[in-house]
C-alpha cells in the first residue's frame, strides 16, 4: 500500500518504493507545483501518470541515465547535425534555440503521436512545469525550421543536474537533433549526467543505461549542489564527431 499526500505531506524515503506490481511507484497524490516538483527532483523523484489516474510518483531502481559523454549519434544523424549546424551558421532555414518557446515545447510533446494517443502530459503538467520554467529550472531545446518549430526536448536542470523529460519531432531527427544540442551545452557547462527516469530500447539506442538508484542519488546530492547554469545559449558548434 502507497502512502496518500496531502499539500503539505514530505515525500516518504525511496527505499520505501514498491518492488513488486509497479516497481518504483513511490506515493500518490498532493499537487504539482513547481515547489513540489523541485522538492521531488531534489529527492530522486518524479510524477508519471495516465489520465484518470491520480498523482502518481516514482522512483526507479535501477535508474536510466545517459552520461553526456557517452551520448550516441548515428552516421545519418551526423549528416544531419552538420546540416543543421552548417545552416545556423550561413543563415540559413534551420535553427537551434533554448528556451524561447517552452511552453509550446510542451504542448508538442503532449499532443497525439503518429503511432498512439496524446501524453500523459496534462494541463496541471504543463501548468508545474511552465512555472519552473519562469523560475529558472525548467529549460527547451528546440529546433526550427523556416521559423517553424519542428522538434525540441525539455527537462529540469537542478545545479549541474539535468533531468530529461520528454522529445518531440515533426520531422524526421529533429528531436534528435535538439537532444544532440542540449547535450552539447551540457557538456560545456561540466553536467555529467542526464536523468532518463525509465529504461527504453530508445533512450539505450542513444546512449542511456540503467544504474543503481543508490549511484544515482549519490550523483544527484551532489549535483544539485553545484551553481546553476545562468546563461542558456545554444551550444557552439559540433565538434567533427558530431557530438
Amino acid at each position: 500500500m502507497i502512502p496518500w499526500l496531502e499539500p503539505t505531506s514530505p515525500f516518504p524515503d525511496v527505499s520505501e518504493a514498491l518492488t513488486i506490481d509497479a516497481p518504483g511507484l513511490l506515493a500518490a497524490g498532493a499537487d504539482l507545483s513547481p515547489q513540489r516538483l523541485l522538492l521531488a527532483y531534489r529527492n530522486g523523484i518524479f510524477p508519471w501518470f495516465s489520465e484518470g489516474q491520480p498523482i502518481l510518483w516514482w522512483s526507479t531502481d535501477p535508474r536510466m541515465v545517459l552520461r553526456t559523454e557517452h551520448f550516441k549519434v548515428s552516421e545519418s544523424l551526423k549528416k544531419t547535425l552538420k546540416r543543421v549546424e552548417r545552416s545556423r551558421v550561413e543563415g540559413g532555414p534551420w535553427d537551434v534555440r533554448f528556451d524561447s518557446a517552452f511552453e509550446d515545447v510542451m504542448r508538442a510533446c503532449a499532443a497525439p503521436r503518429k503511432d498512439g494517443p496524446g501524453t500523459w502530459i496534462s494541463e496541471d503538467i504543463i501548468d508545474g512545469y511552465t512555472g519552473l520554467h519562469a523560475m529558472g529550472y525548467a529549460h527547451s531545446s528546440e529546433v526550427w525550421y523556416e521559423g517553424k518549430l519542428v522538434g525540441g526536448a525539455y527537462g529540469v536542470c537542478i545545479g549541474r543536474m539535468f533531468y530529461g523529460e520528454s522529445m518531440f519531432a515533426r520531422v524526421t531527427d529533429a528531436s534528435k537533433v535538439a537532444l544532440a544540442y542540449l547535450v552539447a551545452f551540457l557538456r560545456s557547462q561540466g553536467v555529467s549526467t542526464i536523468d532518463c527516469q525509465q529504461e527504453t530500447g530508445h533512450l539505450a539506442s542513444l546512449g542511456a543505461s540503467p544504474i543503481p538508484r543508490s549511484a544515482f542519488l549519490a550523483h544527484l546530492r551532489q549535483a544539485i549542489q553545484e551553481p546553476a547554469i545562468t546563461h542558456w545559449e545554444v551550444a557552439p558548434p559540433l565538434d567533427r564527431r558530431g557530438r
